[in-house]
């Protein structure tokens, strides 16, 4: 059994983690030991390793959010779950693991459904789902724009917005990056750039853009600003670029564009339990039926954990980098 833990933060953040010995007691009463199928590596996870993440978990830490595994063995007194069960993992557990003991009232059970996919449930998806239902009322035929269209949370907002109706103008830092958007079903896909609004303009009719998706931050999140129609709503989650937003006072004097923040974290406070189910209930449908799917460039097993960092952290794959342990 392996684990994937780090005791320092650092700049290189495959240079911090590395695959150790790990050495589980039984499950105790109420617990289910779980062999881990598979367990994604986000941007947020690189993050926390570089220590510029928005919540740290004390010193030393094992990597990974989020996963699924299969029970291995129950513990005492757990009624509600069968040896060979996929469930998701609780959130924040640290799945970069081999195994692990976890209450068995904090595990959901899953259909059978692909393990790779059902994996990535609890961040990206929600991520995408909320950001185009919680800040702009926006109806079929409505068009939305985002930049990191070619990222996990990017083909995720593509694939829903497709599905409830809406039309996606999709920004990407390089050439190479727009087939894989556009196969991804993307109405348009665009490079980055200082005139991005005028070809925004020009590719719509000039038609209203009133929602934006920013996950780059620095100049990138102006050319969204500048993009949006009277009113529109710009939605930042993310600092691909490690710089500060900006917008220039243009967009928000003269065309009243707003520049709000989204944090998955924040939502789970502040969501009933009731809320939080609706959405993962619909999305656990939505990619157990396989309507909804994310790329994969690579998987990684545990003890290959500085290889597998090194690539979720590069900025040419295409694709989720996965842990799946032997």
């Amino acid at each position: 059994m392996l684990k994937a833990q780090y005791q320092t933060r650092g700049p290189v953040p495959q240079d911090v983690i590395e695959a150790v010995e790990l050495q589980l007691p039984a499950p105790a009463a109420g617990q289910v030991r779980i062999k881990v199928a598979a367990a994604p590596i986000n941007p947020s996870d690189v993050l926390t390793l570089t220590g510029e993440y928005g919540m740290l978990p004390p010193l030393p830490a094992i990597g990974g959010n989020e996963g699924v595994g299969r029970v291995e063995a129950l513990g005492p007194e757990v009624n509600n779950l069968k040896v060979g069960q996929l469930v998701l993992l609780p959130v924040g557990c640290g799945t970069w693991v081999s195994h692990l003991n976890a209450p068995a009232n904090k595990l959901i059970p899953l259909p059978e459904a692909d393990p790779l996919q059902l994996a990535m449930l609890t961040v990206n998806p929600p991520t995408a789902s909320l950001m185009l239902s919680e800040f702009v009322d926006l109806q079929p035929g409505d068009w939305v724009i985002q930049n990191a269209a070619n990222s996990g949370v990017g083909s995720y907002l593509i694939q829903l917005a497709k599905l409830r109706g809406f039309k996606t103008l999709n920004v990407v830092r390089r050439d190479s990056a727009v087939a894989g958007v556009q196969a991804e079903g993307g109405d348009l896909v665009l490079v980055d750039g200082p005139d991005l609004a005028k070809r925004v303009r020009a590719a719509t009719g000039g038609e209203a853009v009133r929602l934006g998706i920013d996950a780059v931050g620095g100049a990138a999140t102006d050319h969204l600003a500048a993009s949006l129609s009277e009113g529109g709503v710009l939605v930042n989650y993310g600092m691909m670029s490690r710089q500060p937003c900006q917008v220039s006072p243009a967009s928000f004097v003269f065309r009243d564009v707003s520049l709000r923040g989204f944090w998955l974290a924040k939502w789970f406070q502040k969501a009933t339990p009731a809320e939080q189910m609706k959405v993962f209930g619909e999305l656990t449908q939505l990619i157990a039926s396989g309507k909804l799917h994310s790329r994969v460039a690579a998987t990684y097993d545990v003890s290959q954990i500085k290889e597998a960092v090194a690539a979720a952290a590069s900025a040419e794959r295409d694709g989720k980098i996965l842990i799946v342990p032997k």
